[in-house]
């Protein structure tokens, strides 16, 4: 590993890969446009009266010990002082738009994980002869010239470079050279590199497996039974040698949202209430992207934080709320039963891959009977009826607001929630 700052850059041949990583991104950007805030600790999340999480701190908050993640209540525990906001999410978008469009200047292989953080694959070429080095700096520039700071990891391959990037922080620029990757990753602790969570942590350490030089060299057999199918690959990646590439296109691979709970969810109207908010905004953002989804996914937390979650294949892909929400509603049942309480609720929708013809409408039947898997029909069974319903709210939501127009169901849980967020990329995109 090289020292960023020496004027004397070591010659670079091969891949280069780099994690652009914005420092204490929400937080930063309220510091911005709040400059009283500035060199104060500032905590952007939700109530901690409400079972609210933090979302992300500046650093001067996490000098005492809060963390994004955490809960909130804690976080006021350890920082009295701090000043709390619950986020201004178009500006931190508008921000992002910013900055993604310098890293796609520097290369259009850009690949963004999340609000804050990119891949970017900038491999010296023929025609371009420039020091990897050389454009993570002007990035950094570029980017503080916008009033907010980035750290940036360098490397041979993505996941070194994601390592790289955590190294130093914030406003920080760690390279590693090529043929140094083994010799930079072997000491780090597992839990350091992507993938490796704190079950996987346990079961490695258990078993003397302490380190990523550990990890490299670590029995098949137990590789196997913590990683499974994966076990190559995290191998590969404890080595250095991880060749995933940049995917420069912007390929959505999911769409969700979920909710935490200032109280617990314990009947089951509250339940159906809530879930069909969240369901509403998943659809609005399929229909925004236009995207449609087979699979759909319900992520339930209850109130001692375990986490259960269920999955279904629907008819057919949809966008339409109307349409899934009942399987949604059914999914639910499997994990939940009236009196347990749920903290947390989540609908996420993938399989837009696949290729289907659109069928007619499924629920031409009674509004009230049941389907043969048990699932109930929508409220509206013409489809045609429902997609003129769903193009008028959208339409409405575009000109005034997302609260410009809403179904009643929305209401019950409006203010049960925590002020909380998630950095889901397919929300910020």
């Amino acid at each position: 590993m090289s020292d960023a700052t020496d004027n004397l850059l070591l010659p670079w041949e091969g891949p280069a890969i780099l994690l652009v990583d914005l420092d204490a991104f929400f937080a930063s950007v309220e510091q911005l446009d709040h400059p009283g805030w500035r060199g104060k600790p500032v905590i952007v999340g939700g109530d901690a009266d409400a079972h609210g999480v933090v979302s992300t701190c500046s650093y001067e908050a996490r000098a005492f010990g809060v963390r994004s993640a955490m809960a909130a209540s804690l976080a006021r525990e350890l920082c009295p002082g701090a000043i709390w906001t619950h986020g201004h999410f178009s500006r931190y978008r508008e921000m992002s738009n910013a900055i993604m469009g310098i890293l796609r200047d520097e290369t259009p292989h850009v690949q963004q994980v999340s609000i804050d953080e990119a891949f970017m694959d900038v491999t010296p070429t023929k025609v371009n002869h420039e020091h990897p080095v050389s454009v993570a700096r002007r990035i950094q520039a570029r980017v503080a010239a916008l009033g907010v700071t980035c750290s940036v990891g360098v490397g041979t391959t993505k996941s070194v470079a994601k390592v790289a990037s955590d190294m130093d922080k914030p406003r920080g620029l760690t390279v590693v050279y090529p043929g140094s990757e083994a010799t930079f990753l072997a000491p780090l602790p597992v839990r350091t590199m992507s993938g490796v969570g704190a079950a996987a942590e346990h079961a490695l350490v258990s078993h003397g497996v302490r380190t990523l030089g550990d990890l490299a060299r670590a029995d098949e057999g137990l590789l196997r039974r913590v990683f499974g199918k994966n076990a190559d690959m995290m191998r590969a990646r404890a080595a250095g040698g991880d060749v995933s590439p940049v995917e420069a296109d912007d390929t959505v691979k999911s769409i969700s949202n979920e909710v935490t709970f200032a109280r617990d969810l314990t009947e089951r109207e509250e339940v159906a209430s809530a879930l069909s908010t969240i369901a509403a905004k998943v659809g609005r953002r399929l229909r925004r992207k236009q995207l449609a989804g087979r699979t759909l996914g319900i992520r339930v937390r209850y109130a001692d934080r375990t986490t259960r979650s269920a999955q279904m294949r629907l008819p057919r892909q949809t966008d339409d709320e109307l349409f899934f929400t009942p399987y949604a509603l059914r999914l639910v049942e499997d994990l939940w039963q009236p009196g347990m309480r749920i903290r947390l609720l989540g609908v996420s929708m993938t399989g837009f891959e696949e290729e289907g013809v659109v069928q007619e409408a499924l629920f031409d039947v009674d509004e009230a009977a049941p389907l043969d898997d048990g699932v109930r029909s929508p409220l509206i069974a013409s489809e045609e009826k429902r997609r003129g319903l769903l193009a008028a709210t959208d339409a409405l939501k575009d000109k005034f607001g997302e609260s410009a127009v809403r179904f009643g169901c929305e209401l019950r849980n409006e203010r049960n929630t925590t002020g909380s967020s998630s950095k889901n990329p397919a929300d910020y995109k």
